[in-house]
């Protein structure tokens, strides 16, 4: 993830600023929030600027995950070129939603908040959205889910390796 993130960081920051690719990347899959505090603590951005950002840019996906990617899927699925990939797309989320399906709320907010590899609010989304969770139960555990993940990346990232900018 950190390769991703210095090269979209790198990439980026040539264009816009460092607030902006900040953004843009929170918005990511598989980098969300956690490659955008990593991108901040980088390019040296105060965490009371980054952190509003990164959430801000890590929600922004979520409605339109929650409400439209069934009927998204289920287009594609019938194109012979995106089948597979679509297929293997909700194996992939599916195979991750035991602790979700055993504790919908819970098990979603920690599936969200926990930065780990495979898990973030994109997965999260898609999961609840296969699962038919209800839309304001998950909304709820994913937006918690992305406090929590902002806590522990904020650690990470500015604490711990130390590049902390006031």
């Amino acid at each position: 993830m950190e390769a991703l993130v210095q090269w979209f960081t790198a990439n980026l920051s040539q264009f816009i600023s460092a607030e902006a690719v900040v953004f843009i990347i929170s918005m990511i899959p598989i980098l969300e929030l956690r490659g955008g505090l990593l991108a901040a603590s980088l390019l040296k951005i105060a965490p009371r600027v980054s952190i509003p950002l990164c959430i801000a840019g890590n929600i922004i996906p979520i409605p339109f995950i929650l409400l439209f990617i069934r009927q998204i899927f289920k287009l594609l699925k019938k194109t012979r070129i995106f089948r597979g990939l679509i297929v293997r797309l909700e194996n992939r989320a599916m195979g991750k939603s035991d602790t979700i399906k055993k504790y919908e709320f819970w098990g979603l907010m920690l599936f969200v908040g926990i930065p780990l590899p495979g898990t973030g609010a994109w997965t999260g989304a898609l999961i609840a959205s296969l699962l038919n969770i209800d839309i304001k139960k998950s909304s709820l555990a994913i937006l918690c889910g992305i406090f929590m993940a902002s806590v522990i990346m904020y650690i990470l990232s500015y604490v711990i390796v130390g590049n902390v900018v006031s």
